[in-house]
């Protein structure tokens, strides 16, 4: 069964409001860095040299990494201010910035299309800005499946509208393959994680910290945090507390 999807105007309006606090901020593409293979690979690359010489990095061995806001703190609260201005919202005095260069707070009624309209913002901020690497955090294994359900409608919908689709996968620590094709792909990426992942306990707890054997002697969190991604918190109301901060 395929779905069919009517552009709702008040979507449009909070997809052009998210992607509008970044106006200013230059288009870029293809931002390129060398990918950490770990100890097993660095060492099979220094085999094939001599002493002292520096390899190239291999076409395999690129990433592709969301570009630095290059925006101020007082030009993002300056974008922030004039959309609130005209959404005739209470203006904010001070740029949150807590954990990265802004956090922004989108508030939306249950119902109205919140998950299609952060799906959709991935799509506008690519095209605006070159912006391709994405991480959605959930609660729940519940609401997970809802998010991967929505992401497998919506494909030929936004392939539609933006001529083309987002890669996306739910982590698993068991399955860190994944991560690598996150990092060395260009187009729109999408990686969706449970809370847990950070702060659950147990045998295979929080190994998303630890170097581990299986993975080069790499942190994941190491290899995700090189692509600087924009990290979106669905129903963060149900992650409060310390540890999961």
């Amino acid at each position: 069964m395929k779905f069919k999807f009517k552009i709702q105007q008040y979507q449009t309006d909070a997809v052009n409001a998210i992607s509008d606090v970044f106006a200013g901020q230059p288009y870029r593409s293809q931002n390129k860095y060398t990918l950490d293979r770990g100890i097993v690979k660095q060492q099979a690359q220094i085999s094939l040299f001599e002493p002292g010489s520096a390899a190239q990095p291999e076409e395999d061995d690129i990433g592709f990494a969301n570009a630095r806001i290059e925006l101020t703190c007082e030009q993002l609260l300056s974008n922030i201010k004039n959309i609130q201005a005209l959404s005739n919202i209470n203006e904010s005095q001070t740029l949150s910035h807590k954990f990265g260069a802004v956090d922004l707070d989108v508030e939306m009624e249950t119902g109205t299309g919140k998950t299609y309209v952060y799906i959709k913002s991935m799509f506008e901020l690519n095209k605006r800005y070159g912006f391709s690497k994405f991480i959605v955090v959930v609660p729940s294994i519940a609401i997970r499946e809802g998010v991967k359900k929505s992401f497998e409608m919506t494909q030929d919908h936004f392939m539609d509208t933006y001529g083309k689709k987002a890669r996306f996968f739910v982590y698993n620590s068991k399955q860190l393959s994944e991560l690598e094709q996150f990092s060395s792909s260009s187009a729109i990426n999408v990686m969706i994680i449970n809370i847990q992942a950070f702060n659950a306990r147990g045998a295979d707890a929080r190994r998303i910290y630890e170097e581990l054997d299986s993975f080069n002697s790499r942190r994941p969190i190491d290899v995700i945090a090189r692509n600087r991604p924009i990290i979106i918190l669905d129903e963060p109301q149900k992650m409060g507390g310390d540890a999961t901060q």
